[in-house]
This record gives C-alpha cells, sequence and structure tokens, in this order.
C-alpha cells in the first residue's frame, strides 16, 4: 500500500536528512558507484551545489527517499536533465521510488528541460530498471561489466532515455 508522503525540496544545510539513506545504499554495494568512504561534505556538495537541486519524501519526519536533479551535460548538452535516485530500505515498496521520478519529471518540465537521460542504471537492479521503464524510459545502450556489484561480480550498465 502507498504511504502518505509529500515532496520537497531539500536545503544544503538539511543534508544530514538524507545521510543515513546514502550510508545504507553505499553499504549495500549494489547500485551507486560511489565510494563506500564517500563523505557526507562531499556528497552533500555532489547533491546540492548548483546547479543541482536535490528533493526529499518525507512522512511524519520521517526521510524515506531522495533524488538530485540537475543538467546531464553542461554547454550544448544542459537541455537533457538527470536526475539520481534513493530510497531507504524500509520506504520499499510504499511507491516512493515511483513518486519520486514523477516529481523528477515534472520539475524538470518546470526547469525547461527537453529530455532525461541516466547515464549509469546498474542492469541488475531489477526494480529501478521496471520502474523506469514504466516511466517511459527506454534502454537506449548498455556497457558492459562497467559495475562492480558486490555480490554479483561485473555487470553492465544501462543508458536509459526519455523526451520530456
Amino acid at each position: 500500500m502507498d504511504r502518505d508522503f509529500i515532496i520537497r525540496e531539500l536545503a544544503a544545510d538539511e543534508f544530514e536528512r538524507v545521510w543515513p539513506i546514502f550510508r545504507e545504499v553505499l553499504a549495500r554495494g549494489e547500485s551507486y558507484n560511489y565510494p563506500a568512504e564517500l563523505s557526507m561534505e562531499r556528497a552533500q556538495e555532489m547533491w546540492t551545489s548548483p546547479p543541482y537541486h536535490t528533493f526529499i519524501a518525507e512522512a511524519d519526519g520521517e526521510t524515506l527517499g531522495c533524488y538530485k536533479l540537475g543538467p546531464n551535460q553542461s554547454g550544448r548538452g544542459d537541455h537533457v536533465a538527470n536526475a539520481s535516485y534513493m530510497v531507504a530500505e524500509r520506504a520499499w515498496g510504499q511507491g516512493v521510488g515511483s513518486a519520486l521520478c514523477a516529481h523528477s519529471l515534472e520539475q524538470a518540465r518546470e526547469a525547461g528541460f527537453a529530455a532525461m537521460q541516466f547515464n549509469y542504471v546498474v542492469s541488475s537492479n531489477a526494480a529501478a530498471v521496471h520502474l523506469w521503464l514504466k516511466h517511459g524510459f527506454e534502454i537506449v545502450g548498455r556497457v558492459p561489466n562497467a559495475f562492480r556489484h558486490v555480490s554479483l561480480g561485473l555487470v553492465d550498465v544501462f543508458v536509459m532515455y526519455r523526451p520530456l
């Protein structure tokens, strides 16, 4: 069953609210290529410094997930958005990831982006791949053995895209 929650922009000085989710995701070693020893300060810089905006899903003061939105590239590629998402394991199956994706697509449209591209979707992350396909993305590329999965070893990554 979906849970009632709100999605709002996160101020840079609130980043500690999402930091436990970062630690959880990085410890799993299944979906992000960030180094396991990534510091909170570096993560905050990567996710909240312009041109990026971070949004948080929360319910009753509890952080359920977050995403970062910004241009995929600078210069002549800045009309295509990119986003990264993290959902707390305790919130899996509650519609948080889907709501974050829908919210990010709307935010990207409002910001004037023409499309959204994910550069690095780990192919073994079946839930994410299914979710992005459900939201209209298509797999436009595959990079063989580009991710060192903590238990599966080398796995492919997908490039996924959708127009806005």
